[in-house]
């Protein structure tokens, strides 16, 4: 059985949160070696943006696991 993907992005966001810091966290998600999207976490405000490398398309989310959901999908493409 292969491992949970939903799992990995989860534990990399709540990483994201838990670190001891006001500066805004960033990470990198990436699909067969070509990165799909950066994902910021402020700390201030508790909204991750992810940004779709393509597109360059934004979007905000207040939700970890709506975040996730969105990332997964992304990597699926």
């Amino acid at each position: 059985m292969e491992k949970s993907q939903l799992v990995a992005i989860i534990k990399r966001l709540e990483a994201m949160q838990v670190e001891d810091s006001d500066e805004i966290q960033t990470r990198r998600f990436e699909a067969n070696g070509v990165e799909k999207g950066v994902v910021s976490f402020n700390p201030k405000s508790d909204i991750y943006t992810l940004e779709e490398t393509k597109s360059h398309q934004t979007f905000d989310f207040d939700n970890i696991d709506l975040a996730a959901m969105e990332i997964f999908d992304l990597l699926d493409e």
